[in-house]
């Protein structure tokens, strides 16, 4: 019985429908086992398989398999095929098949990793890795020499999260290449990478990454208990991990962080939280995660703290504007117009003596044209981007306002709506915001300010009961630890900041030591103010 479908039957639950077979033994017959390769993987093109053949009067029969295009063709011909073919101790007819295994294994490849497998499964999961198989005529275990290196994308500077100042290098597809970004930016022996293969098909790479001590026990066993038990045949992209072990799946904010930025990685593992690398997107995870979190950026600490938490305060502002200003256009317009000044009134209404369309039908005209503008800027070629953006703004928004179909003050909204929605350092939340936008103008359109202020309410109260693997979504403000608001709404000095956020739970909550406000040494300002002595002048 499959692997998959026995642990169904002891999880109670309906085992993911594939044809991946049982575990098969490896067997002592070189043949047998080449034809049971052969059934499993096809007879593909770019599967390479090479016999090695004792031409004397000795038993000894090898078989070399690599998949070409994941291995890397010289290490293949320089540490594995010509230092078996040319061994003159291979080609005598003495040998045996266990000797030349032992030989093989210990002396013969100059490779980073030799694994032994015994199993057709083993073996088919490192050939699909990059490595080269050696089975042996005789035995029941075969050789893999690491031999991996396909075609990957150099580090770039990240598209979705750019910064001013600050390491312009993002994470790649490369699951290995994101560990060592990491390793080289967390030099301490404490730093911990847990690996997990997770995919029936896939068998995708995922590495948990935290610092002993740091990170929290109790959230780091969630983490892998979440894990473990994903039972599906794909991962492909983060997202997919991300939706398999994220708390409150029906809620519209994100409670798990995603980043391109290995720097902002390092600084969430630094401050408790554990990241989570997907061999294969170049997208990282970030878990637990608050909902204060996402308004932080990583160009917070690369500049001033006085002008981060203004540009903080800035986003805060911006994601109240992305979420209200539309619904509050609608209120005020449709049932508080005695809240607007005369001359302003007088203004909207002569904007709006022509349009047909009550405001409701003109801000969803207007989102859904910017949402259709944002999506074809994002599929279109960079090359004729501009030409997307140029039609956007001013053949439709000018067109449409001189066609009578919106008013003026209308394309205002909308377009600062949208700009608003830019400021927000991570595109998860940005997202989000986007749909509560449009339950907001309904609502707006038929109770007024009365029904934005109770579905207020009812976001605040369902944000209050969130979690992020244990920890409250809206800490440390609900509940309220005055100590943990130092990295909040406005950022204090580094030197300021001595304890780590209360979102993590580990042992060691200290970041720094005390009093590490720079000060003048201690007589200095005494000495500053004492003339200086002439020259060659006699002291008595």
């Amino acid at each position: 019985m499959p692997q998959n479908q026995q642990k169904g039957r002891k999880t109670g639950k309906d085992p993911v429908e594939t044809s991946v077979p049982a575990p098969l033994p490896l067997n002592a017959s070189l043949e047998v086992n080449l034809q049971e390769i052969g059934k499993r993987i096809g007879s593909s093109s770019d599967i390479v398989i090479r016999n090695f053949t004792n031409e004397s009067l000795s038993s000894l029969s090898l078989t070399f398999i690599y998949i070409d295009g994941l291995v890397n063709a010289d290490s293949v011909n320089q540490t594995v095929l010509q230092p078996l073919m040319e061994n003159v101790t291979l080609k005598g007819d003495t040998i045996t098949a266990e000797a030349a295994f032992s030989m093989i294994k210990d002396q013969m490849l100059p490779v980073g990793g030799v694994k032994e497998g015994k199993t057709l499964e083993v073996l088919l999961a490192l050939l699909f890795e990059g490595y080269t198989l050696i089975l042996f005529e005789g035995l029941q275990v075969a050789l893999a020499a690491d031999t991996s290196g396909w075609e990957k994308r150099s580090i770039n500077e990240p598209t979705s999260q750019g910064v001013i100042r600050g390491p312009k290098e993002g994470f790649t597809e490369s699951l290995r290449t994101g560990t060592s970004m990491l390793r080289r930016r967390l030099k301490t022996t404490d730093l911990r990478i847990e690996e997990y293969k997770i995919g029936q098909r896939t068998q995708t790479g995922i590495a948990i990454i935290y610092l002993k001590g740091i990170a929290s026990e109790q959230v780091l066993t969630e983490i892998r208990r979440r894990l473990n038990a994903i039972n599906t045949d794909a991962i492909l992209e983060s997202n997919y991990i991300e939706e398999f072990i994220q708390d409150g799946g029906l809620t519209p904010f994100p409670t798990i962080q995603n980043t391109e930025r290995p720097d902002a990685v390092a600084g969430g593992i630094l401050e408790g939280q554990i990241g989570i690398i997907i061999d294969g997107t170049p997208f990282a995870l970030l878990a637990p995660s608050t909902f204060f979190n996402f308004f932080q950026s990583s160009e917070d600490y690369y500049q001033r703290y006085d002008i981060s938490s203004f540009l903080r305060l800035i986003r805060y502002g911006a994601f109240f504007v992305s979420m209200l200003l539309p619904a509050l256009y609608i209120a005020v317009t449709t049932f508080h117009q005695e809240m607007l000044p005369t001359t302003l009134l007088i203004s909207l209404a002569a904007q709006r003596e022509g349009v047909p369309l009550p405001a409701l039908a003109e801000a969803l005209l207007m989102e859904l044209t910017f949402d259709v503008l944002r999506e074809a800027g994002v599929r279109m070629p960079r090359t004729i981007g501009p030409a997307i953006s140029i039609v956007g703004a001013l053949v439709l928004g000018q067109a449409a306002v001189q066609a009578g179909l919106v008013s003026a003050a209308m394309v205002i909204v909308v377009s600062f709506t949208a700009i608003s929605n830019f400021v927000i350092p991570s595109l998860a939340i940005a997202n989000s915001i986007r749909l509560i936008r449009f339950v907001m103008m309904f609502i707006a359109s038929t109770l007024g300010l009365f029904g934005i202020m109770s579905f207020m309410m009812v976001l605040l109260i369902h944000m209050a009961g969130l979690r992020s693997f244990g920890v409250p979504y809206l800490s440390p403000v609900a509940p309220m630890i005055p100590r943990y608001l130092k990295d909040i709404f406005i950022r204090v000095p580094l030197w300021s900041m001595t304890m780590r956020p209360k979102t993590d739970l580990g042992k060691e909550t200290r970041r720094q030591g005390p009093n590490q406000k720079p000060q003048p040494a201690e007589g200095a300002n005494q000495k500053s103010t004492e003339q200086p002595k002439p020259q060659g002048e006699d002291p008595a």
